[in-house]
């Protein structure tokens, strides 16, 4: 394990808040309600009507505004708009709070940077909500020391305006990207990427590719204006290939690599209750901020090729014309 330098171990109660109860924030809200040792004390949300719901849910306190709950609870789950994650978390970590922020971490490498530095010298737990590491971990996929020599992720779905403050790369494509800097190690060195929007001025469809350094490459596509889901994953290796479709479970492996079944039993439950362990053991969790860090650099990378696509491309047409 890794511990946390200047971390003390909590032995209490620990109070828990939750700030955006919307389709993930509720949940959290449950967890933590659900948990032995935990006092879920109260959730912060804009949203008249949802506070009304979780305050019926839960009986609990609610309050429109976040900043009331700091300094009031021990650990909290940010679970608002991507676009509002470095202040709030910057906000709870100031302080004393422990953080449980849903993805991405923030939405530049500047926000990033500070909210792990003040994590870090205050001592303090900052984990980000990548739930489906818990089951790659499960499935043993994560076990094997070598590397693959190309990995191809897709994750497609209808428009539901959930997310659209960040383009589908952060809003989608950031789980594929850290699943594959967990099998592939080392740094990307390039990165092309194509773009389409629909709704709005981010990009609501990405298809990109990314080498590293030791010449693996990740191809990914991301949409959230596809007519049906999908969602899968194929793993070259040397020795055969690993295809995961994760609508079905099925897994066809040709490796000798054994895996493991897929098991989805509550991902989002493990993440929160290994960072609830994490605040109670003064270790790091699971999910550590400098991978969460390392996840958005690559997207933002891909947000800036897919920009510089659409730019050449648009002085494509304009010199055809």
């Amino acid at each position: 394990m890794i511990r946390l330098s200047a971390t003390a171990k909590h032995s209490g109660v620990l109070r828990a808040g939750v700030v955006g109860t919307g389709a993930f924030g509720r949940h959290h809200a449950a967890k933590y309600a659900q948990m032995d040792g935990v006092k879920l004390v109260a959730i912060a949300d804009p949203n008249a009507e949802t506070r009304h719901a979780m305050s019926t849910a839960h009986n609990i306190d609610t309050v429109s505004d976040w900043h009331d709950l700091l300094g009031k609870v021990d650990l909290v789950s940010v679970c608002s708009p991507a676009v509002t994650h470095a202040p709030i978390v910057r906000a709870f970590l100031k302080s004393g709070t422990h953080v449980l922020v849903e993805k991405p971490i923030a939405t530049t490498l500047a926000e990033a940077d500070e909210l792990i530095a003040i994590a870090e010298a205050r001592g303090l737990v900052l984990t980000v909500g990548h739930q489906e590491r818990f089951v790659f971990a499960r499935s043993g996929l994560l076990d094997y020391a070598d590397t693959p020599l190309e990995v191809s992720c897709w994750r497609t779905g209808p428009w539901t305006g959930r997310g659209a403050d960040v383009s589908v790369v952060l809003d989608l494509m950031i789980h594929d990207l850290d699943l594959v800097h967990r099998l592939i190690p080392g740094a990307v060195i390039s990165a092309e990427a194509f773009a389409r929007s629909e709704h709005g001025t981010k990009a609501d469809e990405v298809t990109g590719v990314v080498t590293f350094e030791n010449g693996s490459q990740a191809r990914l596509h991301a949409s959230r204006i596809a007519h049906s889901r999908r969602r899968g994953m194929s793993v070259v290796y040397p020795d055969g290939t690993i295809e995961i479709d994760f609508m079905t479970r099925e897994i066809r492996n040709t490796t000798r690599r054994p895996l493991e079944a897929l098991r989805f039993d509550d991902p989002l439950g493990e993440a929160v209750s290994t960072f609830v362990n994490a605040v109670r053991d003064g270790v790091a969790a699971f999910v550590r901020p400098e991978e969460a860090r390392h996840a958005l650099e690559t997207a933002l990378m891909i947000e800036k090729a897919t920009r510089v696509s659409a730019w050449r491309h648009r002085a494509e047409q304009i010199a055809a014309a």
